[in-house]
């Protein structure tokens, strides 16, 4: 297997331009990695997000040891080698989105107040606060995961994983989305959360519909019809 991964290379450069276009990625805050069989490839430390470059983007094996690549990956390498070797995912983004921050300073988990949220397994857990780059962060946020597809870090940012980058990607904006309408919620009241029973009906019709996924439209045999 070539050690450049070129087409994988691109969709990270794509995805942190869309995300800092949207105002989740700032500066050199954030990183974003793709896995390949045993190989990852991964942005480089100090990379500014906005602007990345195909040649800003490292690839690694599952040890940390740097196969192609001019730059050191970023320093939460050993955050994503964690999560890539303990569960069956093809990327993961970690962004310092401001809503997402905020919502980590001041709840221990994202509570499921409305059903988009289901896709990233339910409820949000926060991470206790440990400091970038460390082992101890790493594990953390490892273990928060299980079940989950999505974790908030207190008082730092948020992690999201995906099949592929496109849904990591769409995680992270639907975790987002759902801090927003929290903090919204709160500045006006408590918001009312879904119970798990709730959850479960939830989960019931979109089994049941194949809820999200386009059908041909079905037309009835009246009288006239074409």
């Amino acid at each position: 297997m070539p050690t450049t991964l070129a087409a994988e290379r691109a969709e990270i450069v794509a995805a942190c331009r869309a995300l800092a276009a949207a105002g989740l990625l700032v500066g050199t805050a954030g990183n974003v990695s793709v896995r390949v069989g045993d190989l990852v490839a991964v942005t480089a430390t100090g990379a500014a997000l906005a602007s990345i470059t195909t040649e800003e983007i490292t690839v690694v094996d599952l040890e940390g040891t740097v196969l192609d690549g001019r730059l050191a990956p970023t320093s939460e390498l050993q955050l994503h080698l964690g999560i890539y070797r303990e569960f069956r995912c093809g990327a993961i983004v970690h962004t310092h989105a401001p809503r997402s921050i905020a919502v980590g300073l001041i709840r221990d988990e994202l509570p499921v107040i409305h059903y988009q949220q289901l896709p990233l397994g339910g409820a949000t857990p926060v991470v206790p606060f440990h400091p970038f780059g460390t082992a101890e962060l790493a594990a953390a946020v490892r273990d928060s995961l299980r079940g989950k597809q999505a974790a908030l870090l207190a008082n730092h940012g948020a992690v999201t994983l995906g099949a592929t980058l496109a849904e990591a990607v769409e995680h992270t904006r639907l975790l987002e989305w759902a801090c927003t309408i929290l903090l919204e919620a709160q500045s006006a009241g408590t918001p009312r959360t879904l119970t798990h029973e709730q959850q479960d009906a939830v989960r019931e019709v979109i089994t049941r519909t194949n809820y999200g996924v386009p059908k041909p439209n079905q037309i009835s045999d009246r009288p006239g019809s074409p």
